[in-house]
């Protein structure tokens, strides 16, 4: 644990002195030290350390409030949008939720040492899978300040250190609530090389955190596109991200029309910025007449403008007439792109060209369509007769998550505690030599 202390003084003398890169590298041997100490820490202890987190946050919620007040001052000074505003504000409610959430996370199964796909060779060796953390992980996101305590505790459970990054407008709030998990870390005992919020806002600390493979395992972005784009771009380490959700919802002729005014309502309504809202609906033709007209007075009630093919606006003239953006847009808004099609070809074909491989939803009585949407549509998350707001990692059990994933490789969907580990394989012998 010294060592780690060590670096931490190291680090600051970099950071007092200007010197970035330094700081980013002292900040990178921390972690990686503290990540060899967490692979022998047992679930007990790594739960206790979210419990100290959580009385260290209680016990400081009135200075992490006052912190955040500051980072509200200046972002009203320098113009943040409400949204954004809304984003970065803590009240008395939302840190209780982060302590909540830091109890929640100690109450998960531990998936660090798990065995399994365990089998008898013809040798007499037993081979099986173990998980095992990732290791150090770089978590790089705008605004939230809760999310540094979301990040920090589902790294930890998962036997992971990890490196912070949050955006310059959270700098006094996330520098809190960084003193309450040091806090709860040495209250157990476990390294502050273990989780480390970067305490520069100077960019450069981002391209230095992507840059370092020797330390770092695995890029975690959360913020908007170009930020994810350039991270995507400029990382020398794996990255796990979703750049869109241009999620579709797809009505098959066959749908039970309540069921399908709920569901297309709910997919667009229920949250309107999250990457899980339906941004296009499609409706197979023969159920257009009957079913568009009624889905378009109940999202009037919402205030969501409708965008729509010709066909679309046919039946809705209030719609305006959808562009080639339209299909692509992540509106993350109160407004919606509807495209009538005929059959389940064309709606696949449509989300194989502009969806962005995050959630797309059939609904539908027919079994077979079913079986073969999921079969054929290309996304992490696949629904049938359900909303796309279910593509999240509470609702589908994973506790909480990190993020959504769109890669191939590594992880998909929701990034649970699971997503932040690895396997490697296990051989148990009793004396076997190979022949």
């Amino acid at each position: 644990m010294s060592g780690s202390y060590t670096f931490q003084d190291e680090a600051q003398r970099h950071l007092a002195a200007g010197d970035v890169p330094a700081y980013m590298q002292a900040l990178g041997r921390a972690a990686r030290a503290a990540a060899v100490e967490l692979r022998r820490a047992d679930a007990g202890l790594k739960n206790r350390a979210l419990d100290a987190m959580a009385a260290r946050l209680a016990a400081s919620k009135h200075r992490v409030l006052e912190a955040n007040a500051l980072d509200m001052q200046r972002g009203k000074e320098n113009g943040l949008d409400s949204a954004l505003l809304d984003r970065l504000a803590l009240t008395d409610s939302r840190v209780e939720a982060m302590i909540d959430g830091l109890r929640q996370v100690a109450a998960l199964p531990d998936p660090v040492g798990e065995i399994d796909e365990m089998t008898y060779r013809p040798s007499g060796i037993q081979v099986g899978k173990m998980r095992v953390p990732l290791g150090v992980i770089g978590i790089i996101y705008e605004s939230r300040p809760n999310v540094t305590l979301e990040a920090a505790s589902l790294c930890l459970k998962s036997g992971n250190a990890c490196l912070l990054r949050g955006g310059s407008e959270a700098s006094a709030s996330n520098a809190a609530i960084s003193n309450c998990i040091q806090e709860g870390l040495a209250d157990v005992g476990l390294p502050a090389g273990a989780v480390q919020v970067v305490a520069t806002t100077d960019r450069a600390a981002v391209g230095a955190m992507i840059s370092m493979p020797e330390y770092v395992d695995v890029i975690i972005p959360r913020g908007g596109k170009s930020l994810i784009e350039r991270i995507s771009r400029e990382a020398k380490v794996p990255v796990i991200k979703h750049l869109d959700g241009v999620c579709h919802v797809y009505i098959d002729t066959t749908a039970d029309p309540s069921k399908a005014l709920a569901i297309a309502v709910n997919a667009k309504t229920h949250r309107y910025g999250t990457c899980n809202t339906m941004e296009t609906l499609l409706v197979d033709a023969p159920i257009a007449d009957l079913l568009l007209p009624e889905l378009a007075r109940a999202y009037a009630q919402h205030g969501v403008e409708l965008r729509g093919c010709e066909r679309t606006q046919a039946l809705l003239p209030q719609a305006v007439e959808a562009t080639e953006e339209d299909w692509q847009a992540e509106y993350l808004a109160p407004i919606l792109a509807i495209k009538v099609v005929d059959g389940m070809d064309e709606a696949i074909e449509h989300i194989e060209q502009y969806g962005s491989h995050h959630t797309d939803a059939i609904v539908t009585q027919d079994y077979s369509l079913a079986r073969r949407f999921m079969a054929e549509v290309d996304s992490s998350s696949v629904i049938v007769n359900a909303s796309t707001r279910f593509a999240d990692g509470f609702e589908y059990g994973l506790g909480a998550e990190i993020g959504i994933s769109t890669d191939k490789l590594h992880a998909r969907g929701p990034v649970g505690l699971k997503g932040l580990t690895t396997q490697k394989y296990v051989v148990f012998g009793d004396g076997q030599v190979r022949q």
